[in-house]
């Protein structure tokens, strides 16, 4: 009796090393079909998808996915769509993607078929693109799956190659002295992993957003449009994903 906590312990652990084990082949596979340059014309991009999950207050898993439509250059939201989701997948360092992606897929198919004349050009990504560990991110997996030029837009810097949240502030303070100004964030290795941008003109310090590759775009595209992109900190799309999904879930709450 005494030893059941121990084996199911024993058991989870295994199933969890199992799905680890399982994620890291296929993001190794999938990881063959980024692609770093520019598939399309970034100045002829007009429609531009912002994608987030804001969580139920308390929970990991009950959640809300929120995707936006922006229309350039006005920003202009075109559409908007909340979904209740219900993630089932446990979170794994490295391999969020696998938690978050098929929601979001999902929403960008309801979307085409639901406006097909409104289809996004370009989906910017809370989250890291090939500023991450495997240099797979969230932003890389969705965008070789759905087919469409992504970009990972992070509010905070993903520390890998000896990437580190002090040199990154000591940088842009040098460089980055107005808006639309962007630092490359180079590693130990030589690589360039993503851009500081700085996004607004706010007296007192500002905080840059970290914009990394997904698929199909150039970082110099990938930064441009996100300044293109920006009114405030985080880019409009994006922002005004979080702003409606953490809405819908106010609006949605279940009452006592």
């Amino acid at each position: 009796m005494h030893a059941w906590p121990r084996l199911s312990a024993a058991l989870s652990a295994a199933r969890l090393c199992a799905r680890k084990v399982v994620w890291w082949c296929q993001q190794r596979f999938l990881r063959q079909f980024v692609v770093e340059i520019d598939l399309r014309d970034p100045a002829t991009i007009r429609l531009v998808a912002g994608v987030d999950i804001s969580f139920v207050k308390g929970s990991a898993t009950d959640a809300c996915a929120g995707l936006v439509v922006c229309e350039l250059p006005s920003l202009r939201v075109v559409y908007a769509r909340c979904e209740r989701i219900s993630l089932r997948e446990p979170y794994i360092p490295g391999y969020l993607a696998f938690r978050e992606v098929p929601f979001l897929l999902q929403l960008l198919r309801v979307h085409n078929t639901e406006r097909p004349e409104l289809n996004p050009e370009l989906v910017l990504v809370d989250g890291n693109g090939i500023l991450h560990p495997h240099r797979f991110g969230l932003a890389c997996h969705l965008g070789v799956l759905c087919g469409t030029p992504t970009v990972g837009v992070a509010k905070s810097l993903h520390c890998v190659d000896g990437l580190t949240t002090r040199n990154m502030r000591e940088l842009t303070a040098q460089t980055c002295t107005r808006a639309g100004d962007s630092a490359l964030l180079v590693g130990d290795s030589g690589a360039v992993w993503g851009a500081a941008l700085r996004t607004t003109d706010l007296e007192g310090g500002f905080s840059p957003v970290i914009v990394s590759v997904g698929h199909g775009l150039s970082l110099s595209s990938a930064v441009e449009l996100v300044r293109r992109c920006s009114r405030h900190r985080v880019p409009e799309p994006i922002r005004q994903a979080d702003l409606r999904s953490r809405e819908w879930l106010r609006a949605h709450a279940p009452t006592s």
